[in-house]
């Protein structure tokens, strides 16, 4: 499959649900890839790795400093994500297609949502931090689950809570769910996400 190195497990059959996994700054397509398989056994997984290096820290689109953002490359790199989550799901779409992205995995997963909001029924977004107006969208008949630390230096609160008003503003059915703590993800966001994949 073009663009990406990635790793990738079949579902229960042809129609099952199929996810796709992006993992944080420094992770790769290994870090959610046995989580997802505890949390949705039946699933088709894809987990792309990240192409962008930071000091050796894989990422998925470049950055000028901590939470600001070379939007020509993310852009370009947006575009190309898009294009490798369209060809992984294939001519015969499932069921239902999720991400599941942390800290810059969440950030390529909902600018990818941005730019082609049919290409996910539902998503979750770990510890996201998008600083930049998102475009007007319709997210009607989808599902978004955001975690998020109220502590979180790298993704504040005010940030992660005006993210979860513009998905609900754009028709998205949108819960967000938060821990005490800072970036780290913590067992009751796990619990979170879990019950959310149930619903």
């Amino acid at each position: 499959m073009a663009m990406y190195q990635f790793r990738s497990a079949p579902g229960a059959d042809d129609a099952a649900p199929v996810i796709f996994l992006f993992h944080g700054t420094g992770g790769d397509e290994n870090q959610f890839f046995e989580l997802a398989g505890q949390l949705l056994p039946e699933a088709r997984r894809v987990a792309p790795r990240g192409d962008v290096s930071e000091g050796g820290a894989l990422r998925y689109f470049k950055r000028t400093a901590e939470g600001i953002y070379d939007m020509a490359d993310l852009a370009m790199r947006t575009s190309a994500m898009a294009d490798f989550v369209r060809e992984a799901i294939g001519a015969e779409r499932p069921r239902q297609v999720l991400g599941l992205g942390y800290s810059n995995g969440a950030n390529i997963l909902a600018s990818v949502m941005f730019a082609a909001p049919d290409l996910f029924d539902g998503a979750i977004l770990m510890h996201p931090l998008i600083p930049f107006a998102p475009p007007a969208a319709d997210f009607s008949d989808r599902r978004v689950l955001i975690t998020a630390g109220r502590r979180d230096p790298i993704a504040p609160a005010g940030a992660t809570q005006a993210l979860s008003d513009y998905f609900s503003r754009s028709g998205a059915q949108t819960e967000l769910a938060w821990h005490e703590g800072g970036h780290e993800v913590r067992n009751e966001e796990l619990l979170a996400i879990q019950a959310w994949l149930r619903a």
